[in-house]
């Protein structure tokens, strides 16, 4: 049985809604939902901590469906962009806020225990006004994380900081999420927050989850084209024209590409690779041992900070190329010029 499992889960609040959305999570999953804006991701999460109840359907935590709980009730602890500290409290009140029926040497304890994890512990007597964003988001954090929830909800924590500080909150978040076993769903926008926590994905469309699975298995194998446009692969249909030697080889518009995955001669398949697996020449490599090679036009290029961001045609075809600046070096496209892509056959997954 899943730790978590949210079935068949309907509401409709007019711009937003979820359309029979089922998702499951084992305990200890870290889990991204990512999707466009308005797809329903705020909502799910606010379903699942109790703020909206559901027309249809059912939130079975361990066990037991918490549909009709109150949200104090449920045991799950939510974090939001916008921090909501109590302003007139210390951070040591606002992180021991919800650990008020305990004892007092006990609260003291834990509260300091999550600080020192999260390194706020010389900030306890301040009050939030007075601290910087990321201080102030690791005291929500915190005061999350202190009462050992269930289940952790996080709504776009990290939006507002800046990228030096998000780098730091992830990996102090990723090492107490670790210690504590926490099962979490965190909405983001931000592919980094999903590299660097999650080990589950999950594709939101309109109120409905299209593809989850494990992080790579999702961006690696795209179910359909608009998951594939979401997390950046190209992705084609193509028919099985021949297999030799382990080898599929694969009819794609004018041209063949081959790949180790298996698949029937004749079948119609849909074929997905990643753009940062994509290696590119000015001239034809040598050795290319069995992978594929392509004669390609440049027809857009785009520095996005650490990555270029190459757009190519084979043809007619359209392909996306994710390349390091070292990778980079030497080569000095322009739309128009002439460039060599190399792909793996690994790295060419057939989808069904």
């Amino acid at each position: 049985m899943s730790y978590l499992s949210v079935e068949n889960l309907s509401i409709n609040l007019g711009e937003f809604a979820l359309k029979s959305l089922n998702l499951e999570l084992d305990q200890g999953d870290y889990a991204t939902i990512i999707g466009p804006t308005g797809s329903g991701k705020s909502i799910l999460l606010e379903c699942i901590i109790g703020f909206f109840t559901p027309e249809k359907g059912s939130i079975i935590l361990e066990g037991r469906d918490i549909v009709n709980d109150l949200p104090e009730k449920r045991g799950i602890g939510i974090v939001y962009q916008d921090y909501a500290l109590l302003p007139h409290l210390t951070v040591f009140q606002n992180i021991a806020y919800g650990l008020r029926k305990i004892k007092k040497n006990i609260i003291k304890g834990k509260v300091e225990d999550i600080a020192a994890s999260l390194k706020i512990e010389h900030l306890l007597n301040r009050k939030p006004g007075t601290l910087s964003g990321g201080e102030q988001q690791r005291t929500a954090l915190a005061r999350s994380l202190v009462v050992n929830p269930r289940l952790l909800l996080m709504d776009e924590p990290f939006s507002a900081l800046d990228p030096g500080t998000r780098k730091e909150i992830r990996q102090l978040l990723c090492d107490v999420i670790d210690k504590k076993c926490t099962t979490v769903i965190h909405v983001t926008h931000d592919m980094k927050d999903l590299w660097a926590l999650a080990d589950k994905a999950a594709i939101l469309r309109q109120g409905k989850i299209i593809q989850c699975g494990a992080v790579r298995d999702v961006f690696e194998r795209p179910v359909n084209k608009f998951v594939a446009d979401f997390v950046g692969a190209s992705f084609w249909e193509a028919s099985v024209d021949a297999k030799s030697n382990g080898i599929t080889n694969l009819k794609l518009g004018d041209f063949n590409i081959f790949s180790k995955d298996n698949a029937a001669q004749g079948e119609i398949v849909k074929v997905a690779v990643r753009p940062e697996e994509i290696l590119l020449y000015n001239a034809p490599p040598d050795n290319l041992n069995g992978d594929n090679l392509f004669k390609t036009r440049v027809e857009k290029i785009k520095c996005e900070g650490d990555v270029w961001a190459v757009s190519v045609k084979i043809g007619d075809t359209k392909l996306l190329v994710n390349s390091t600046r070292n990778m980079m070096s030497g080569l000095y496209p322009k739309p128009g010029d002439t460039l060599y892509a190399r792909i793996d056959t690994d790295h060419v997954r057939i989808v069904r």
